[in-house]
């Protein structure tokens, strides 16, 4: 059994004060007990759009660094849910969830796949470069999907996820209002119960300072391999903390083995 915690925050193009704000909340979750923390999509810096071009960082930058001395210290396995990570092209980034393990050693990075261009006053491929590769990667606390925010419509990548051994899938966002009163409970419900895996939801919540243009739903949470919501945090900064028993992932797919009943797209 393991406790997990989804933290939700308002980050803004502020990085020092949105760094000491995660910081603050992770130590929260940790004092709990949860031994995985996950922050949200665009957690160090959610300001204009081009502006976090040119505040982007490497992986060896202040933000992963001290994401890296906070897992150390606190002895959890920390998923930064992303940053704006510098890429080789001078014009774009990427958008990266990293994953610390309790010693603070970076056991994997993610670049976001799947970009949101659905916003004609927004398109994220304007300022990011798409990754290309889904990861998963086995930490002490279980094995983990990485996803980012609009890969949650994707189902392919889900299953890609599952299909290399995931139980338990991350879903750190930035989910729009707009969107996120219809689709965002009902996707998260349809991952975990097509896939049969725990979803781990860490949103970001309210309006940012980024010229106006959009606020966040919030709503983090986390569902068991039922679809069950086991945690909920509504429409402030804060945490969702629930337990999660991989004996109870292996016992759904026991259950109702669809891995096995698959007739189209099976792994070879």
């Amino acid at each position: 059994m393991t406790l997990a915690a989804a933290i939700q925050l308002s980050s803004t193009a502020d990085v020092a004060q949105n760094l000491i704000t995660a910081e603050r909340w992770i130590r929260e979750a940790a004092r709990r007990g949860a031994q995985l923390v996950v922050t949200p999509e665009n957690t160090n810096f959610l300001g204009p759009h081009r502006a976090k071009v040119a505040a982007a960082e490497t992986l060896d930058g202040r933000t992963c660094t001290r994401f890296a001395q906070l897992a150390a210290e606190l002895g959890v396995t920390l998923v930064l849910g992303s940053f704006n990570e510098r890429s080789e092209d001078p014009s774009r980034c990427y958008n990266t969830s990293v994953v610390f393990g309790p010693d603070g050693d970076r056991l994997a990075t993610y670049r976001k796949i799947h970009l949101f261009d659905v916003d004609v006053d927004f398109r994220e491929s304007d300022t990011v470069v798409p990754g290309e590769v889904p990861v998963v990667v086995d930490t002490p606390v279980g094995r983990l999907g990485l996803s980012i925010c609009y890969d949650l419509r994707f189902g392919e990548l889900y299953r890609a996820l599952v299909d290399d051994g995931a139980e338990i899938l991350l879903v750190p966002s930035a989910f729009t209002l707009t969107t996120g009163r219809d689709h965002w409970h009902p996707l998260l419900a349809a991952r975990a119960i097509e896939n049969q895996a725990y979803v781990l939801a860490a949103n970001q919540v309210g309006a940012h300072d980024d010229e106006g243009l959009r606020a966040s739903y919030g709503h983090s949470c986390i569902l068991d391999a039922w679809g069950h919501r086991l945690a909920l945090q509504p429409d402030t900064p804060g945490l969702a903390v629930a337990a999660i028993d991989l004996d109870g992932v292996r016992d759904v797919r026991r259950r109702i083995p669809v891995a096995a009943h698959r007739r189209l797209g099976r792994p070879c």
